[in-house]
């Protein structure tokens, strides 16, 4: 049985704090599966005439495009040559939600995620994403300081 490490990364220093903490866990483990989740915040709210919503979605996959190419793939080449068995997923939405429905979806046991250093008023009034996480998520998360 391979075992499964969902690791949100966020193409910056926490990201890469992620990344090398879950590296050394994936070492330490025989069979074991890093799945690198890239989430951009997508609102599904919005009121928007046909025209807009066709351009929107156009704008969305070349998110996921760009998103993909800079800094999953190369964050993914750097696992693979560590010779990890590693897979990389960028998705739209709330990172908090997406990063739990994919560890539920993909049977995973530990979502690994950096906390990051945001301490806007709107962060302290509405939580970050890596406390909404760690408060809702279905199976342990790991937060790398």
């Amino acid at each position: 049985m391979t075992a499964k490490i969902v690791v949100g990364i966020d193409g910056g220093g926490t990201g890469e704090r992620a990344i090398a903490f879950a590296r050394s866990i994936g070492k330490q483990i025989d069979a074991c599966e890093l799945i690198l989740v890239y989430v951009i915040e997508w609102s599904p709210f919005s009121f928007q005439t046909p025209e807009e919503n066709a351009e929107r979605h156009k704008r969305r996959e070349e998110e996921i495009s760009a998103a993909q190419e800079r800094i999953v793939d190369p964050a993914l080449a750097s696992l693979t040559d560590s010779g990890l068995n590693v897979r990389g997923l960028v998705k739209h939405g709330d990172v908090a939600e997406t990063l739990d429905r994919i560890a539920r979806e993909e049977g995973a046991g530990q979502i690994v995620v950096a906390r990051t250093s945001e301490t806007s008023i709107a962060s302290r009034i509405f939580g970050s994403s890596t406390a909404n996480l760690v408060m809702h998520a279905s199976v342990p998360v790991t937060v790398v300081a």
